[in-house]
């Protein structure tokens, strides 16, 4: 089956962006690798900023999904009731964790690309990642509210940013932990780093 021309585009700027960053990837580099012209990518995207977004969309929304559906699952066992934190944590961490060993979802590249956001941080990209995640965030923080009752709202969001700092630095880095323990942590073993982060 032939790829169509927006996928060859998204493919080789999600590549490019991993190898080389999101300054270091200069949209001709893309247009080369995609082998398409750069009509093409003007017509689908308009800009760099937009492929940017649009890289970044087709993953985050498959993985906002499957975080809903979780959350969906585990607030409807609560019945209304305090969920319990450690399913609310998995709903989370989950999806985002599993995604990286799925190629079809990004797989190992998304997982550098994700890493490019925490190293090379930026306003542009700072409004990207929030406008894609809002939804999660008001729906997981709700969660972490009602999980959580007794702490003061300063103290939740803290712990939010940690966890998620946590998640970001498996995703961003995963070869560092197995290399420091020797091979006694290993965040290829996906269902433990999973457990191990959520507990």
């Amino acid at each position: 089956m032939k790829t169509d021309t927006r996928t060859l585009v998204l493919d080789a700027a999600e590549q490019e962006f991993a190898d080389h960053g999101f300054d270091g990837a200069p949209l001709r580099q893309i247009i080369a690798r995609a082998g398409v012209n750069a009509a093409a990518v003007h017509y689908h995207f308009g800009s760099k900023e937009e492929l940017i977004s649009s890289v970044f969309a087709r993953r985050i929304g498959v993985m906002t999904e499957e975080r809903l559906r979780l959350l969906d699952a585990c607030e409807t066992e609560s019945r209304g009731g305090r969920p319990p934190l450690e399913q609310v944590l998995e709903a989370f961490v989950g999806p985002a964790l599993r995604l990286t060993t799925d190629p079809a979802k990004g797989g190992k590249v998304f997982m550098r690309l994700f890493g490019r956001t925490l190293a090379e941080p930026s306003e542009y990209l700072q409004k990207v990642m929030n406008q894609h995640f809002s939804v999660v965030t008001a729906r997981f923080g709700a969660a972490f509210r009602r999980a959580l009752p007794q702490l003061p709202p300063a103290v939740l969001h803290w712990r939010f940013q940690f966890a998620v700092g946590a998640m970001g630095n498996i995703m961003a880095d995963p070869h560092n932990l197995k290399e420091v323990t020797g091979g006694l942590c290993d965040p290829a073993d996906t269902e433990t780093a999973i457990r191990e982060l959520t507990t």
